[in-house]
């Protein structure tokens, strides 16, 4: 068991309980964030998902120009096999997920995956994604990821979570909706 500050209080995580988590939603949702901060709370291993973009990938975004799901294949294919490596000790990392199948393929390298998405009104998403500096992602590929985003549905696990909160409030509805 491990204990960590998550705002003010003091929480119990029993870190072989923790499933691999992936922190989703679209760009400007706040998942570096949340998921960071995810992680530390919960005493496991963090991977930053953009990290994983082959480099022709970056520079297709960066360009403007949005992913197609064979662009997103190695990608999800290298966050999958990571995610196996982890699924008996837990871990958290970011990824869009934006569609069900995407997270279809990401559950069947850690069956137990859990879903946090981050959900943020587009006038919030604009704001954040045009105050970015150094960040690959223009504010011209917002439209393209809502148009792709596909809520979660019933018969997957995880939950969505208002990320206008500040992230404390956000990590700490979190690691409840875990212990459930």
């Amino acid at each position: 068991m491990t204990s960590r500050e998550i705002g003010h209080r003091k929480e119990e995580v029993r870190v072989h309980d923790v499933p691999v988590i992936v922190v989703m939603g679209v760009s400007g949702s706040g998942k570096t964030t949340i998921g960071t901060r995810l992680a530390d709370a919960l005493g496991v291993e963090y991977a930053e998902g953009d990290d994983f973009h082959p480099p022709a990938n970056i520079a297709k975004m960066a360009a403007g120009t949005p992913l197609d799901d064979a662009d997103r294949a190695p990608w999800l294919d290298a966050l999958a096999a990571w995610m196996a490596e982890r699924s008996a000790r837990g871990a958290v990392v970011t990824c869009s997920a934006l569609k069900r199948a995407y997270r279809d393929r990401l559950r069947a390298s850690a069956p137990d995956t859990y879903f946090l998405h981050l959900n943020v009104p587009r006038e919030e998403l604009e704001r954040r994604v045009a105050g970015r500096r150094g960040h690959f992602m223009p504010p011209s590929l917002l439209d393209s990821q809502l148009a792709t985003l596909e809520q979660l549905e019933g018969d997957e696990r995880g939950g969505t979570v208002d990320a206008t909160r500040p992230p404390e409030d956000v990590v700490r509805e979190a690691v409840a909706a875990l212990r459930r």
